[in-house]
């Protein structure tokens, strides 16, 4: 009965990222591939700055996996805003032992032939990173990895959902 179920089941799967058309349609690499992601805007030599290109950067490989693009057929456009806020404080250095990095990001893919948007949505999420002691250095460091961690989280929640948008048509 499990074997006659899963051969029954077999026909209804797709691979994520096939390259072959499905029912006519394009795989969902060949869709992905042929999404145009926009400059992220960001003012200049600020932290948004430097995640707007990590942000884009991790889309264009999550869509092409490092080959070349399709001619581009949807177009992306991503707003990104972030804020840190301390979690703990030394009461006797009164500086902050534990911080929390806040990335947020709303995007909306257009079909770029009618301009009509397609999808829109929103992705966010949160990590902490440590800051103990005097050493400017290491919490800066910190500071810069829990920023690169939280664009690579968010350009993967944009990545699922516009998946799941070509797989499933909603």
């Amino acid at each position: 009965m499990v074997f006659a179920t899963a051969a029954t089941c077999a026909g209804c799967f797709q691979p994520l990222y096939g390259e072959s058309l499905v029912d006519g349609r394009p795989g969902l690499r060949d869709s992905l591939s042929a999404i145009d992601v926009k400059q992220i805007e960001a003012r200049a030599e600020t932290p948004e700055a430097r995640l707007a290109v990590e942000i884009r950067n991790e889309l264009l490989f999550n869509f092409t996996g490092g080959g070349y693009p399709q001619p581009p057929a949807y177009e992306l456009t991503i707003r990104i805003a972030s804020r840190s806020s301390a979690v703990t404080i030394d009461p006797t250095t009164r500086l902050p032992n534990i911080e929390s990095y806040s990335l947020s990001a709303t995007y909306t893919l257009a079909e770029i032939a009618t301009k009509k948007v397609v999808v829109t949505g929103q992705a966010s999420t949160a990590v902490s990173y440590d800051s103990i002691g005097y050493q400017r250095f290491n919490r800066l460091r910190a500071m810069n990895n829990a920023e690169s961690r939280a664009a690579k989280v968010i350009s993967d929640n944009i990545t699922s959902r516009l998946a799941s948008y070509f797989i499933a048509g909603s």
